[in-house]
This record gives structure tokens, sequence and C-alpha cells, in this order.
């Protein structure tokens, strides 16, 4: 069975940092392009972080510059480092995993930042 679960989500204030995690079981993650996207209440859910499976990173322009996203293929692991956290980065954080036409997602963190 395939189990992507988020942690790390937190209230924080605004400048403030957090790092998510998304532990992976069920599948290869080396196999799978990875992805963290983001959904605040009454808007649509957004791309926030991908990453290949070669590494290579995109993120949406509104975080570029504050958020890096990364992965351990060996601990089955995605991160997303957050920094210089804004209140307008408050929703639920899911994780992603990709391959072709198979996806899969995590349950969601919740990041509030406020003061």
């Amino acid at each position: 069975q395939v189990q992507l679960v988020e942690s790390g989500g937190d209230l924080v204030q605004p400048g403030g940092s957090l790092r998510l995690s998304c532990a992976a079981s069920g599948l290869p993650i080396s196999a799978f392009d990875m992805g963290w996207y983001r959904q605040a209440p009454g808007k649509q859910r957004e791309m926030v972080a991908t990453i290949t499976i070669g590494s290579d990173p995109s993120y949406a322009d509104s975080v570029k510059g504050r958020f890096t996203i990364s992965r351990d293929n060996a601990e089955s692991t995605v991160y997303l480092q957050m920094n210089t956290l804004k209140p307008e980065d408050t929703a639920v954080y899911y994780c992603h995993a990709q391959r072709v036409f198979v996806e899969y997602w995590g349950q969601g963190t919740q990041v509030t930042v406020s003061s």
C-alpha cells in the first residue's frame, strides 16, 4: 500500500521558517517526480515546488528564493524548507508523487503563518 505522510506543519510567525517532510512507503520515490502543493481556504490547489527524478527543482514564482525542495531517495523522504514565511503562505501543504499517468497524494499538513 502506497502512503505519503507529511509532517512539520505548524503555526509560525511571519518571517519564520519551517521544514516539511514527506515520508513515502510502498513506492520507490527514486522512480517518481515528487512535489509539494498547497491549498488555502477558498482557493484551488496550486503547485509550490517540484523535483524531478534527476533532482531538478522548479518553484512557483511566489516562493522562489524562499523555499527549497530536496529529496533523499535512500530515506524515501522529500523535504520542503520554507524560509521568510508570509501570511499568504498559510495553507494545507500536500506531498505528491507522479510517474507518467500514476500519481499519489498525501493527506496534507497545515501551515499557518500569523502573528
